[in-house]
């Protein structure tokens, strides 16, 4: 039976819109992997890899970084932290936490970053969170521990640890700064963040990466995923264009029209998406146990998705603070 349009309020189709768009975001950067992995087994570094897309997203980024300049004196805080966090943050610790832990591990212990956002909200910002966000939320944790097979790889190092939650950490950054300035007309447009967020991250990554050191000409060869021949710059376009602008993109907005932590949630579900593409497209194929972690990651985001009281009940929101009225009724940010 269809369902009247009338019971659809400005708040269901805000929520809807927004986690329609954290779905892409994840299905964006959960496709990074599987461009990236050929292109470094062709020869690139990692690290390299890491400063060609962010470079790359940066100059695509530019003409929006000169409209909206005015941000460089309204909101330089946003956009260094943004830069040196969100961006340049996460790559830089999750590539040097690979080379001393298992990435399964590493990953893990960077999509903790959720559950951290939520620590964030309830103990810092000492505001009240639902308890279905909570569960969503170890949910999500549990079911990736199963995905990425965690128990396959148990020689921790503590350094990598400790980088890999930096990444985490940085991670935390990434949601908690795409929600600021979230009301109304005095909200910093996020295409202008995430611009001067991409400027800055490739300038920190270029002295990181050091990319003059960097072998062009594999770029101007051929990558093989799963034995097939792949022009390597469509490669990297696809993480340049995909995987990095739409997916900041989608991201970012989403989180305005959701909250940090609930889209921190569906975030998690990149690691699965990277996993069902990799089975697909490089020949690395499920275990039983990835296929019901992937199940437990969706059942988590849901749970946490469809967590936030109605407008007025005086319930803890997912949100973590007061709802606050928008231009339509009963949204929250």
């Amino acid at each position: 039976m269809p369902v009247p349009t009338s019971v659809i309020t400005p708040s269901d189709h805000r929520k809807g819109v927004g986690l329609g768009l954290a779905l892409l975001s994840a299905l964006a950067f959960g496709g990074s992997g599987v461009a990236a992995k050929p292109l470094i087994e062709a020869g690139l570094d990692p690290l390299h890899v890491v400063w060609l897309r962010v470079a790359g997203a940066a100059l695509v980024m530019l003409p929006l970084a000169v409209r909206h300049r005015g941000l460089l004196r309204s909101r330089p805080g946003l956009l260094a932290g943004f830069g040196l966090f969100a961006v340049a943050g996460v790559q830089a610790c999750y590539f040097a936490a690979l080379s001393r832990i298992p990435v399964g591990v590493a990953l893990l212990v960077e999509y903790l970053a959720p559950a951290l956002v939520l620590g964030w909200v309830r103990f810092v910002q000492r505001r009240p969170v639902t308890r279905a966000a909570a569960v969503g939320v170890v949910l999500a944790v549990g079911g990736l521990a199963c995905v990425v097979e965690v128990w396959s790889g148990l020689g921790f190092d503590a350094l990598g640890l400790l980088l890999a939650l930096g990444a985490a950490c940085c991670q935390v950054g990434y949601f908690v700064l795409s929600d600021q300035g979230s009301d109304g007309d005095e909200a910093p447009d996020p295409l202008g963040v995430i611009a001067y967020g991409l400027l800055i991250g490739a300038v920190v990554l270029t002295v990181v990466a050091r990319p003059w050191s960097m072998e062009w000409s594999v770029i101007a060869g051929s990558a093989e995923m799963d034995g097939t021949p792949v022009a390597a710059f469509v490669l990297l376009a696809w993480i340049v264009l995909v995987a990095t602008v739409a997916a900041y993109v989608t991201g970012v907005v989403s989180v305005r029209r959701l909250s940090p932590q609930v889209a921190g949630v569906v975030a998690c579900l990149e690691a699965v998406i990277a996993t069902v593409l990799a089975w697909v497209l490089l020949g690395e194929h499920l275990s039983a146990p990835q296929i019901v972690g992937g199940a437990v990651v969706l059942a988590g985001a849901f749970i946490a998705q469809s967590s936030a009281p109605a407008k007025g009940s005086g319930k803890p929101v997912a949100s973590g603070g007061p709802e606050r009225e928008l231009s339509a009724p009963g949204t929250t940010a």
